[in-house]
């Protein structure tokens, strides 16, 4: 394709875009959905951890520093607590139930407005048949996040199994230590890009949820970039309103991250849309 055709491409794309962004349908979901990842961000945490305990993995640390990392300190603390705490069999079905609730709600909000952009303005299918739906790719996605838990925390180890008797093991510490969080980067697009895939009835070719995933996966970083630079520099300094400052910050942070996935949703309906007219 000539440099003239894709800049005129490009220019259909955000033409496009900005006429599909302009339906009121759109606004108000990244809200929806920022909220209920709010409501099931302690349960779907401490789920996990109760997952990775019967999986017999109790080294919980890089766990405790994402949490330092990217939530303020004053909820932080009271998630870790949550964490330390062993768990009755009934508390524990009460938060995966409550975690699956939450969660699958913000997914079938995403199925609504992925239907609604490709399937010509058709919002979901029969109503129970989409709420299942959104609760097995919620179920597939929390387990997709504790295999990659267990990437992060065993890679090495399994590294080791396959090529142990073959290469020394100061390779396989270097090898890890380059490949890690490639791999782990790797692993995160595909996670959008399989939500991309099975959230619409109408199912869109990998080519045309390629653009969306990329933008996406790097909106994602972006806003989660400034949100860390809000946490580690800014809210320290506000020391009247900083805990409802902080549960302010970590609102927008979802809310920020819901208009992402929602944009890429809308990328990837350009795409397919000017590559047709082609």
């Amino acid at each position: 394709m000539r440099r003239d055709q894709v800049k005129e491409r490009i220019r259909q794309m955000v033409l496009l875009g900005i006429k599909q962004f302009g339906d009121p349908y759109y606004q108000g979901f990244a809200a929806q959905i920022a909220f209920f990842v709010m409501l099931s961000l302690v349960p779907t945490i401490i789920v996990i951890t109760q997952l990775l305990g019967f999986l017999n993995i109790n080294n919980l640390d890089f766990l405790e520093d994402w949490i330092d990392k990217y939530i303020t300190s004053d909820m932080g603390n009271t998630i870790k607590g949550l964490l330390r705490n062993h768990s009755s069999v009934g508390n524990n079905i009460v938060l995966t139930v409550l975690a699956l609730w939450a969660a699958s709600r913000a997914q079938f909000a995403m199925m609504r407005i992925a239907n609604y952009t490709y399937s010509s303005s058709r919002t979901t299918g029969n109503f129970w048949t989409e709420r299942l739906r959104s609760l097995r790719t919620m179920v597939l996605t929390i387990l997709t996040f504790a295999f990659v838990i267990v990437v992060l925390v065993y890679g090495k180890k399994i590294l080791y199994i396959f090529v142990g008797g073959v290469v020394e093991e100061y390779k396989i510490t270097m090898l890890w230590t380059l490949f890690r969080w490639p791999l782990i980067a790797v692993l995160y697009f595909l996670v959008i890009m399989l939500n991309y895939y099975v959230m619409p009835v109408e199912r869109l070719s990998l080519r045309d949820l390629l653009p969306g995933s990329i933008f996406g996966s790097l909106g994602l970083l972006i806003v989660t970039f400034f949100y860390v630079v809000y946490t580690q520099y800014i809210v320290n300094y506000n020391i009247i309103y900083g805990s409802m400052s902080s549960v302010v910050a970590l609102m927008f942070w979802f809310y920020f991250l819901a208009w992402v996935l929602v944009l890429g949703v809308l990328v990837n309906k350009v795409f397919r849309d000017t590559r047709r007219k082609r």
